[in-house]
């Protein structure tokens, strides 16, 4: 089973040169919702392996990827297609809402 891919600073941009579309969820250890939908997001990069890639920033430890997103609250979750954000979901949500914004991207 795929894994979430855990992204930083440092590895970001290989990340976005990616050519299928990427789910990137911002999170932090002490963030209550973030776990909540930490399984969820694990689920989908299992259900999407080789089809988009499924990613996770730990906003703390990667300030960088966070700030140039503007990210302010956490969990958001932002999926990209070819280098550019296309939707985004800030805060929990079903996993079947996060399954149809990936699909749209397919």
């Amino acid at each position: 089973m795929a894994k979430a891919i855990e992204i930083t600073d440092s590895n970001f941009e290989e990340i976005m040169k990616s050519e299928q579309p990427i789910l990137v969820d911002f999170w932090a250890e002490w963030c209550g919702p973030c776990k909540m939908i930490g399984p969820v997001v694990e689920e989908l990069a299992g259900d999407y392996e080789g089809k988009a890639v499924v990613g996770k920033v730990d906003v703390d430890a990667n300030p960088a990827v966070a700030a140039q997103f503007g990210i302010r609250s956490i969990p958001t979750l932002l999926f990209f297609k070819d280098g550019q954000i296309v939707d985004k979901q800030v805060g929990t949500t079903a996993k079947s809402v996060l399954a149809q914004k990936l699909d749209a991207q397919l």
